[in-house]
């Protein structure tokens, strides 16, 4: 590790409980460690657009625009510190909560964040599709579109993941960051990956 301090990018969509799990992990390392780690969102629906894909996978990908407009369009109205926050209200309710009605989740967390619940009203529409694709588009370009979420850059070198579960507390989870800044530092390197073989362990 060097004595500057890691700039941490996020990008997640609230819909993925993958990136819940990994996320939990980021805050446990903020916890302990000195990084300026930075959230952002993007969209596994967005991701989708024009694939070909099962009839309950494509349900789930018009359900997950929702959540995701409602993010950007307070980050637009209130600056990015709501981000994280309304991220957590949503993802505590969708993920250890396990509750699917989107619409109660979303003013729900809008007034646990403390956030006009007219913002609920941009779920259903594309007032914000060009802020949210641009957020997308940053992740995107920084680790190419054979992934998914979430995305996480250490001082501007992306990767997919890490995939995790369940999400690493104290030691391992610092363990697993010095892992990745070291990964970010071997140019070329691109993948490692094996099999999942346990679901989310919320």
């Amino acid at each position: 590790m060097t004595d500057s301090r890691p700039v941490v990018d996020f990008w997640f969509d609230p819909a993925c409980p993958w990136a819940w799990m990994t996320s939990r992990w980021a805050d446990e390392v903020a916890a302990h460690r000195d990084v300026d780690l930075r959230w952002h969102v993007m969209s596994l629906s967005v991701l989708n657009e024009g694939r070909d894909l099962p009839a309950h996978y494509r349900a789930l990908m018009e359900e997950s625009w929702g959540p995701v407009r409602v993010i950007v369009a307070a980050a637009r109205d209130h600056g990015d510190k709501v981000i994280k926050p309304l991220y957590d209200a949503m993802g505590t309710r969708r993920h250890p909560g396990g509750r699917k009605d989107t619409d109660a989740i979303i003013a729900e967390s809008l007034a646990e964040v403390g956030l006009p619940a007219e913002l609920a009203d941009v779920a259903g529409t594309d007032e914000v599709d060009d802020l949210l694709r641009a957020s997308h588009q940053q992740a995107i370009d920084l680790v190419g579109d054979e992934v998914g979420t979430p995305v996480v850059s250490i001082d501007g070198v992306a990767y997919f993941g890490p995939v995790v579960t369940p999400a690493p507390t104290g030691q391992a989870a610092l363990d697993l960051f010095d892992g990745l800044v070291l990964m970010t530092r071997v140019p070329g390197f691109y993948e490692l990956k094996r099999t999942r073989t346990a679901g989310p362990q919320l």
